[in-house]
């Protein structure tokens, strides 16, 4: 939308009912029971039928497992509750808007087009999910770990289906998408509980002694995945959503809580989703390395397949199959959201509605594609890495602008579309510990936290010598 022409502006906003490029008013505010279902059911969903299969094929142990994940989800409330909701409720704006004040709208074009390219891929990889367990009835292949390419046209058209109808929910905005998270979640997790319950009996699991025993002390890495240790999982799970919370992304989601305590409602998210529905996921996929087929896979030194449909319907029937549709659409419906708005800061002539289910499309396309669902863990690091250090200047300038007097929402104030001390301050903190990840072999999640201080850092001190 052009800044210049502030009545369209307005009229464009109130008829969107999404608030774009105004505080969002306190009329449409909402209660905290609303995050509490949109969090639980975007991670009870469908990223955890993957992430818990692939933390076993990563080695992990049971006290790295249990414990790690206890660590660093919490760490992630921390840093939704005392970060993100604090921000949020003190400007009440989408992270684009509050970025283009403060980064100018050039340099905050280039920032969306990646963000909207990222979450599309991720949102792709929730539609591969749930087409695993549409193409159940269909004896359609499922892709192997190590595939990037689609196995067939029953493959293509059940992504494309599912895609269609998860862009036209997320294009009718925030109201729908937390309705049907609403409606979602309690399926979804009576699902996950399900699964764990059934597992176990499977596994033939009587004790707690006999439940640790399943990772026990962890296993070699299957074929192309790299060990994980107990600091693996703590940071890991920690940063799985740094985009969300210390990247600030989830600005767009909390500028509507009446209070920042809301941002204790992600704990349902991360204890519910990632923390147990990780762990049944987990125990499906711990059935399926016991038959047959998996054994013969992992004789001729491949990796088993991963592939939640099939893994839920074994344990619970068709049920399973309707819980792993429902788990990808309630992950794929408000990051395909998240996407739409930052879309919309490049697109300004088109309607939100209509670049959120752009942003659906460009999804269904990667969802096609099952190398972006195979290598979640590694997807996940890298997605984080590249996008947290930009909420870096957010934070940075919330907390430390007085104190070091530095000018807030600079390029607003001075009219300028490009503010250089963001570019140099991410720049050389994303290029420098890529280069150590990279040349040393770092597990990327390590460096997240300090590129992004690092990019706060240099932020303050270049915008203490470039602003006047």
């Amino acid at each position: 939308m052009n800044l210049k022409n502030s009545k369209t502006t307005n009229v464009n906003t109130s008829y969107s009912g999404e608030f774009e490029r105004t505080p969002v008013p306190k009329a449409k505010l909402k209660s905290w029971t609303s995050f509490l279902g949109i969090y639980a059911g975007e991670h009870a969903a469908g990223t955890e039928f993957l992430i818990g299969p692939l933390f076993l094929t990563a080695g992990v142990s049971a006290f790295d497992l249990i414990v790690g994940l206890l660590l660093g989800n919490f760490l992630a409330v921390l840093s939704w509750r005392f970060l993100t909701a604090e921000i949020a409720i003190k400007y009440r704006l989408t992270l684009y808007y509050q970025l283009e004040k403060i980064c100018g709208k050039k340099l905050v074009i280039v920032y969306n087009l990646a963000n909207g390219i990222l979450f599309c891929f991720l949102a792709g990889s929730m539609i591969t999910v749930s087409a695993t367990a549409v193409g159940i009835p269909f004896n359609m292949p499922m892709p192997k770990l190590t595939d990037t390419m689609p196995n067939g046209l029953t493959w293509i058209g059940i992504v494309i289906f599912i895609g269609i109808v998860i862009s036209i929910i997320a294009a009718r905005g925030y109201n729908t998408v937390t309705k049907a998270a609403n409606w979602m979640a309690p399926l979804i997790v009576t699902g996950f509980i399900l699964c764990g319950i059934v597992a176990l009996k499977q596994l033939n699991v009587k004790s707690f002694t006999d439940f640790y025993n399943i990772w026990g002390e962890g296993t070699e890495p299957f074929p192309g995945q790299i060990k994980y240790t107990f600091w693996h999982v703590v940071i890991w799970s920690w940063f799985a959503n740094a985009a969300m919370h210390i990247g600030m992304s989830d600005l767009s989601v909390f500028r509507f809580a009446k209070k920042s305590s809301a941002g204790w409602t992600t704990a349902a998210g991360m204890y519910i989703g990632h923390f147990m529905a990780w762990i049944s996921a987990a125990l499906l996929y711990a059935v399926y390395l016991k038959s047959p087929e998996a054994l013969a896979i992992l004789n001729q030194g491949e990796a088993p397949p991963v592939a939640p449909g099939p893994l839920a319907y074994n344990a619970i029937g068709v049920f399973g199959i309707l819980v792993v549709v429902l788990a990808g659409w309630t992950t794929a419906n408000p990051t395909i959201y998240r996407a739409g708005l930052a879309f919309q800061a490049v697109f300004p002539k088109l309607t939100t509605s209509k670049v959120t289910f752009l942003a659906g499309l460009v999804a269904t396309i990667a969802g096609i594609f099952p190398a972006f669902a195979m290598k979640l863990l590694s997807f996940v690091a890298l997605y984080g890495f590249i996008l947290a250090p930009i909420g870096a200047i957010i934070v940075f300038e919330h907390f430390f602008a007085k104190k070091y007097r530095i000018i807030e929402n600079y390029a607003e104030i001075k009219g300028l579309n490009f503010n250089k001390s963001v570019l140099y301050a991410w720049a050389l903190s994303f290029g420098i510990f890529y280069f150590l990840s990279v040349q040393f072999n770092i597990f990327l999640s390590f460096l997240t936290l300090p590129a992004w201080l690092f990019c706060g850092v240099l932020y303050l001190i270049f915008s203490y010598y470039f602003h006047k």
